[in-house]
């Protein structure tokens, strides 16, 4: 029998995959800007709904507004800090003080994009020690985030002049961070209080919502706007919202 950290290791590699798989398929045939933008709208609505469904009934059933509200704005506070951190990469490596490495990808997005697969893997971690549904949930909505964040990072790549396998080995090697996070956050937190548990379901519940509004639906709306892209969020948010509700 498969011990539950092998098990945990096993589904933490399905986004790991998905990551993958975004990658191939922008190194080899990139998609248009509305397909992109109806799938980042589907992976926007899916994480919303996880969010609302799966993981706030955990929050909130602790009653403890001070410990939701301090751990909810450190997390809010640390995405805004990333985002800080990258622009001002940005502007170095612009200004020609960074130099960009082999892959000829922007840094601040790389450091930022590390992080977030670290943040995204401790979640995970952390959603099993609560309990195996909601960590299924997470981790199969996280899937299709960095589905198209796989396919974001290398067509990033790629139009920086990377090569077609340094477009794929980039956002998949940053993806095994998620790995790592979801192994620690299972580790140390296995046996950990309610409270303790909801504490940190607030603070990445915060850097998921700043994900699906500043991330995802920033760059789903920079092509054209059509009815059909923004009708899949509300498909991705009810699919999971029913799953939720029969599972």
């Amino acid at each position: 029998m498969p011990s539950a950290l092998t098990t945990l290791m096993g589904l933490a590699l399905i986004p790991v995959a998905a990551t993958a798989v975004g990658a191939a398929t922008a190194a080899l045939r990139p998609p248009g800007k509305k397909v992109r933008s109806a799938v980042q709208h589907f992976a926007a609505g899916v994480v919303f709904s996880v969010v609302a469904v799966e993981l706030l009934p955990d929050i909130v059933r602790v009653h403890d507004a001070f410990e939701i509200g301090w751990t909810f704005a450190a997390g809010v506070a640390l995405m805004l800090l990333i985002a800080l951190l990258e622009r001002r990469l940005e502007a170095n490596a612009a200004d020609g003080n960074i130099e960009m490495g082999m892959v000829g990808a922007n840094v601040g997005q790389l450091v930022g994009v590390g992080v977030d697969f670290l943040l995204d893997g401790l979640l995970i971690g952390v959603a099993f020690a609560a309990g195996a549904r909601e960590g299924l949930f997470l981790t199969l909505a996280l899937s299709l985030e960095l589905l198209t964040l796989g396919l974001a990072i290398a067509s990033s790549v790629g139009a920086r002049g990377g090569s077609r396998t340094a477009t794929v080995v980039t956002p998949t090697a940053l993806s095994l961070l998620l790995v790592v996070g979801a192994v620690l956050g299972d580790t140390v937190l296995r046996g950990a209080s309610e409270h303790t548990l909801a504490g940190v379901l607030s603070f990445g519940s915060a850097a998921l919502l700043y994900l699906v509004t500043e991330e995802l639906l920033v760059e789903a709306h920079e092509g054209a706007e059509t009815p059909f892209a923004t009708a899949m969020f509300f498909v991705g948010f009810l699919l999971f919202l029913l799953l939720g509700m029969v599972a």
